[in-house]
Parts: structure tokens; sequence; C-alpha cells
């Protein structure tokens, strides 16, 4: 079991609890998602090589909007 899985369980396994031991659970489960996320990234570069700048800049503009367009 790796340390996302074993942060993923404990999340889930503390979430019927309170309000407050939800919330103190909140930030594992964001660094959890963030390791996931991560972890994504490294194997498409594995396969496809790193992100241009183009690529980045054209994913962002997706994201966030074109800010060019936008006045």
């Amino acid at each position: 079991m790796s340390f996302h899985e074993a942060t993923d369980d404990a999340a889930r396994a503390s979430s019927g609890q309170n309000r407050a031991s939800r919330q103190a659970i909140q930030p594992i489960q964001r660094q959890s998602e963030r390791h996931g996320l991560r972890e994504l990234i490294a194997a498409n570069e594995d396969l496809h090589g790193p992100l241009t700048a183009e690529e980045i800049q054209a994913a962002e503009a997706k994201m966030f909007g074109d800010a060019d367009t936008q006045a």
C-alpha cells in the first residue's frame, strides 16, 4: 500500500466523525489529492515526455479563460 492509499484510507475512516474532525482531515485529503495528481503527471511524462510551455499555456487558457479575450 502506498502512502497515498494509506492517507486516503485514513481520511475515509475519519469522515464519519464530527465536523471538527472532518475539517481537520481535509488538509490530509488535499495533500493526498496533490500527491495523486503528481503521480498522474509523472506517468504521463514518462509516456509522452514533459509538457512544453505552449501546452501548459493552452491548458491554462482552457481552464481559466484566455486573458486576451476577456475585457
